[in-house]
């Protein structure tokens, strides 16, 4: 089974936390959301109460195929603060197995926590002045694959970008499978 963490905090961005979690499932994934707030349920940037599978300490030892950070403000800033979180960050980074982040997280997160030097990423477009000193390229495109990280603009892209996490985890057919009953145009961007 291809296990996925998707970590949230208070002001973490719905759409994209949601978007990622209901794609994934669908292609086969085992998606658990786990809170770095003290308590398991959040209030998401517009309000919308989620209930996380657990809190991250609960999974801090288990082994992730992909682990992927929402945006939101100032949801993006508590996953950066959480301490566990930038540790198991860096261990999937270093074993080179997949990062996925959306908005303002490759800047406010993996970028403050320096684990994207060198590579070519996106994000909203609020961070990028940020996200230049963090990278080694900046990119315009809504979805940036590079080596073992997914980056993403904001909750516009949010399909798009949860289908790249597919792609890259099962194959562009399975992509494919996933996008063609919701009406998507393609599966995920080139």
């Amino acid at each position: 089974m291809t296990r996925v963490l998707l970590p949230i905090a208070d002001g973490s961005e719905e759409i994209e936390a949601v978007t990622i979690v209901d794609v994934l499932r669908r292609a086969g994934a085992e998606v658990t959301l786990a809170s770095v707030m003290p308590q398991s349920r959040i209030t998401a940037s517009r309000g919308v109460v989620i209930e996380a599978d657990c809190l991250l300490d609960e999974c801090a030892n288990t082994s992730w195929d992909l682990i992927v950070l929402p945006g939101g403000m100032p949801g993006a800033e508590h996953l950066q603060t959480s301490k566990l979180l930038g540790k198991m960050l860096a261990e999937q980074r270093d074993a080179g197995r997949w990062l996925g982040a959306i908005c303002a997280a490759p800047a406010v997160v993996l970028g403050r926590h320096g684990l994207i030097k060198g590579y070519r990423a996106t994000c909203h477009a609020g961070f990028r002045d940020e996200l230049h000193a963090q990278v080694s390229e900046v990119s315009a495109d809504r979805v940036v694959v590079d080596r073992n990280l997914i980056t993403s603009q904001a909750p516009g892209t949010a399909m798009e970008f949860a289908l790249q996490l597919v792609a890259c985890l099962f194959g562009e057919k399975v992509a494919e499978r996933v996008a063609v009953p919701m009406a998507c145009a393609s599966s995920a961007p080139g």
